[in-house]
């Protein structure tokens, strides 16, 4: 072998085995649908309890377009019913696909009333 050949092969093959754990990392990803048949409804603070949720989860929101949204929020965001940050994300299409950061996740609906009458969940990703 020439000089230096043998250390690019080295690279290749750790670089290969790294896109085959990080492959495995997102199969193993779990996608879960927000309210179940029911979809992102009212009094909904209490689904995620009982379920495990992971990093890199995907939260599913079904809904009737202009029925409502999903905005990520903070904790501050979450408990006062408001978009904190204010450049929160907002989501509307009625079929949205979150995925879970690690530590807790806060999704509200901001429709007038809506987050108040309990259109809101939290969810811890481990």
């Amino acid at each position: 072998m020439a000089k230096g050949r043998g250390s690019a092969v080295v690279a290749t093959v750790v670089l290969c085995l790294l896109a085959v754990a990080l492959q495995c990392e997102v199969a193993h990803a779990a996608t879960y649908v927000v309210g179940g048949k029911s979809g992102w409804t009212f009094n909904l603070i209490g689904w995620p309890r009982g379920k495990n949720f992971k990093a890199g989860d995907v939260l599913v929101f079904n809904y009737a377009k202009g029925a409502h949204n999903v905005v990520a929020v903070n904790k501050a965001g979450y408990d006062g019913c408001s978009t904190s940050p204010r450049n929160a994300k907002v989501y509307t299409a009625g079929a949205d696909r979150i995925r879970l950061v690690k530590g807790l996740n806060h999704f509200i609906c901001t429709l007038p009333g809506h987050c108040a009458a309990g259109m809101k969940i939290q969810v811890l990703a481990s």
